[in-house]
């Protein structure tokens, strides 16, 4: 059964359109794939692997990627080579914090594999942490789990909230996870596509904004309990399990507008814009990670001769930064709108963000919206 939008409670963010998906695989040759496990015996198991491969192609021909931490209390493997030489040729993972090493090898397991040869074994796996709602001592994540988002990556629509490297995260106090979102931008007289990807673990209920309004003061505990009110349980060691209610965010920002690495770099950091626009501010325990990557020049690898590369003006930037505040900024609504309740690990439960309350608090501020 496919989940609703956020576009379908009649809320729209930003005035460019999107792709035909409203997806980052709106951008020709990106492709989304989930593995998600959950189960109750003989661990209570909330987890999974979202991959995003950037294109068929990407083990021999890399893309120009950028790399920003706006605060740097989480991990996204293999950012050091992305630094120092601006490209990536290797799949995109996210997963939960005690799986990162696992699905770091099974992604060189699996270009082996399958192809003959390793993709850059410096390949790509970032983390939100899911240990509220996941046994994180389970280590239930397999290399076939892996290999079947792998093999599962596609074009068109995504599966959001609840699926993949989302299935375990929280996001402003309700249910989060696997979101995306696209715009169709013009520059220097040229049409291009951004999408977008979140894995979306961050913020308190109190700063939640939705297109500006405070639905997280609106909507609070006395109308929808709070994903932290109980007690921590003990974990089996008798250590306590304190949730952090500040969690992580992993964004990452595809295109195929022709960019430079620096100018991927410069667009991965307005992702903040978008994130900072649903009430974030990237507190201490926060991990906030943003990777872009640009598909518009074919990079032979390796290549010891000269070859041309086509490039766009910074001067005529604006329009990709916009486009990437507004897909940002729905895709985290997109995972709060499409994730469902959760009750995981020591009966913790994680409450859906309510689709009648927000369109009733929206329609108060917003009266083009329908309660």
């Amino acid at each position: 059964m496919t989940k609703p939008r956020l576009r379908d409670l009649g809320i729209v963010i930003g005035d460019l359109p999107t792709g035909p998906h409203n997806a980052i695989t709106d951008v020709p040759g990106v492709m989304v794939g989930h593995a998600t496990l959950v189960r109750d015996e003989p661990r209570v198991i909330r987890t999974g692997v979202t991959v995003i491969q950037p294109r068929g192609d990407v083990r021999d021909n890399p893309v120009f990627a950028g790399y920003h931490a706006l605060n740097g209390c989480g991990e996204m493997t293999g950012m050091a080579f992305v630094e120092e030489f601006g490209w990536l040729s290797s799949p995109v993972a996210l997963t939960d914090t005690t799986q990162v090493g696992l699905v770091r090898d099974a992604l060189i397991h699996y270009a082996v594999e399958r192809y003959g040869k390793g993709a850059h074994y410096l390949g790509v796996v970032g983390e939100t942490w899911g240990g509220w709602l996941n046994d994180r001592d389970g280590f239930a994540l397999t290399r076939e789990d892996v290999f079947a988002a792998m093999d599962d990556a596609a074009t068109g629509p995504v599966a959001e909230g609840n699926v993949g490297g989302g299935t375990a995260m929280i996001c402003y106090d309700f249910k989060g996870g696997v979101g995306t979102s696209s715009r169709q931008v013009e520059l220097a007289g040229e049409g291009f596509t951004v999408g977008v990807l979140v894995q979306a673990n961050q913020g308190e209920r109190n700063q939640l904004r939705v297109d500006g309004v405070p639905v997280g003061r609106e909507l609070g505990a006395e109308i929808v309990p709070l994903a932290f009110a109980s007690p921590p349980a003990a974990d089996a060691d008798g250590a306590w399990s304190a949730p952090t209610q500040t969690g992580s965010i992993l964004i990452v920002i595809a295109t195929d507008a022709p960019l430079l690495p620096l100018q991927c770099k410069r667009v991965a950091r307005r992702a903040a814009m978008g994130l900072a626009r649903t009430g974030s501010v990237a507190h201490t325990g926060s991990g906030d990670l943003f990777l872009a990557f640009a598909t518009g020049n074919d990079l032979p690898f390796p290549e010891e001769q000269p070859f041309s590369l086509r490039v766009l003006s910074d001067w005529s930037l604006d329009p990709l930064f916009d486009a990437v505040a507004d897909a940002v900024e729905e895709a985290i609504l997109n995972a709060l709108v499409a994730a469902e309740t959760m009750t995981g690990f020591a009966g913790r439960r994680a409450p859906a963000l309510p689709h009648a309350d927000l369109q009733r608090v929206m329609a108060r501020y917003r009266p083009g919206v329908q309660s």
